[in-house]
């Protein structure tokens, strides 16, 4: 089965409430015969987007080849948070790489929130980023340790942003009960992340990127000029992009075995009275291993993310949602479900995110780990400064050795499934 079609119809975006507010850009053609470029990019999320974007600036002739439409993926169902830094703490990471390349990824995350900021600025995207980002603790203790890893960034790292937050500070922000403490972040942010995704397009497009939607990459065909094959004709390109994070499929083993598709979830309640789970226009991030995420939506709905799947059908997102969306705000227990999606990102065993040289002329950036709407788009201007003969923040990322997931693609999703529940018990038990 195809992830790309296990849950989704062909070029339609899901009922989510970021497809209903937001106005797509005009469809673009499949792919038809034979065509040649200096660069073919498999996938239209931010990644690839944004690659096809800094590439056409450049100068160079660029092919982009979605099998649906841009931003269908986990680019355009996500939670909507930017931030600094990678999806783990700088304490791991120093221990992972040691001091200079956890400086480095630090900067990475810095240059990836930057450049959002950027991007949005000079090509005046209708997804304006609201500031303020929460680390929400369930424990005393984790909120301790959040306000010790505050002071090391600022100590360590000039990062001075992040305010620690008391039980009563907290509860002043987010009207629940479950948190002890945390910490916010205030050079931090969220947006809407599908007009995000149509902004990077239609910049794309009009700095002379070609996007072919309903598109589906059937095979890679390596060699000095490789060629990339769709059901209605293919590519022959300089250099190949790969971008389609957890819908990559089996189009390239090796990136494969590092990266591991899996699934998660939001639903959009009914619009709330003002104040009634949060008084901040902040986003929050709990400290679940399987994490909570929510925000306000503009028309003052609560859009919470939570639960994970890790086979290819969704199960019924409402009811999996509901569960922890009560836990974190009881008061909603009467309150309407109007949109339920899913998406399909992607993981490493590090949760660093993976770039990997497939062949001399095929790149490959994925496996953002739920940190991916700033680092899948600095991930594309990567690769197009790779292109361009500019490989050091490549290969500075390229070189972290990320280990494969064990059983291979057959038995690593339920290993991981095994796993994730004994982490959710360790939550369900305080522990």
């Amino acid at each position: 089965m195809n992830l790309l079609f296990a849950n989704d119809r062909a070029g339609q975006y899901p009922p989510s409430h970021y497809a209903e507010t937001a106005p797509p850009p005009a469809p673009q053609a499949p792919l038809k015969g034979a065509v040649q470029a200096d660069v073919c990019i498999i996938g239209g999320g931010y990644t690839g987007l944004s690659a096809a974007l800094h590439l056409a600036e450049r100068g160079y002739s660029v092919r982009l080849l979605e099998a649906h439409r841009v931003g269908f993926g986990a680019s355009g169902r996500n939670g909507g948070q930017i931030g600094p830094g990678q999806r783990i703490d700088q304490d791991t990471i120093e221990r992972m790489v040691g001091p200079d390349d956890a400086r480095a990824l630090w900067q990475m995350g810095l240059d990836a929130r930057d450049l959002v900021h950027d991007l949005i600025a000079r090509h005046r995207i209708d997804s304006p980023v609201a500031p303020g980002v929460i680390h929400a603790d369930w424990q005393a203790s984790g909120a301790r340790h959040s306000h010790a890893y505050a002071e090391k960034l600022a100590r360590d790292y000039g990062y001075t942003d992040m305010e620690p937050l008391g039980r009563a500070q907290i509860q002043q922000i987010v009207n629940s009960p479950a948190y002890q403490g945390g910490i916010l972040d205030h050079g931090a942010g969220h947006l809407h992340p599908l007009r995000y995704a149509f902004g990077l397009a239609r910049a794309a497009l009009a700095a002379g990127a070609v996007i072919h939607e309903n598109a589906l990459v059937v095979a890679i065909e390596p060699g000095a000029k490789p060629v990339i094959r769709t059901r209605t004709g293919h590519v022959q390109a300089d250099h190949v992009l790969l971008a389609a994070n957890g819908y990559l499929g089996g189009l390239a083993p090796k990136v494969a075995a590092r990266v591991m598709p899996i699934n998660n979830f939001i639903v959009a309640t009914e619009p709330l009275p003002d104040s009634a789970v949060l008084t901040r226009n902040h986003a929050v991030a709990d400290s679940k291993f399987v994490i909570n995420y929510f925000r306000m939506s503009e028309d003052n709905r609560l859009l919470f993310g939570g639960g994970e799947s890790y086979g290819y059908r969704f199960p019924d997102i409402t009811r999996t949602v509901r569960k922890p969306m009560l836990e974190v705000f009881p008061q909603l227990a009467d309150t309407r479900i109007t949109h339920a999606w899913g998406g399909t990102l992607a993981i490493t065993m590090t949760r660093l995110p993976c770039f990997l040289r497939v062949a001399p002329n095929i790149l490959s950036a994925s496996g953002y780990s739920g940190h991916g709407v700033a680092l899948a788009t600095l991930a594309g201007r990567i690769m197009a400064e790779t292109v361009a003969g500019q490989s050091e923040r490549f290969d500075m990322a390229a070189r972290l050795a990320l280990p494969a997931f064990p059983g291979g693609r057959a038995l690593r999703s339920p290993l991981l499934a095994l796993a994730m529940t004994w982490f959710s018990l360790r939550d369900r038990l305080g522990i």
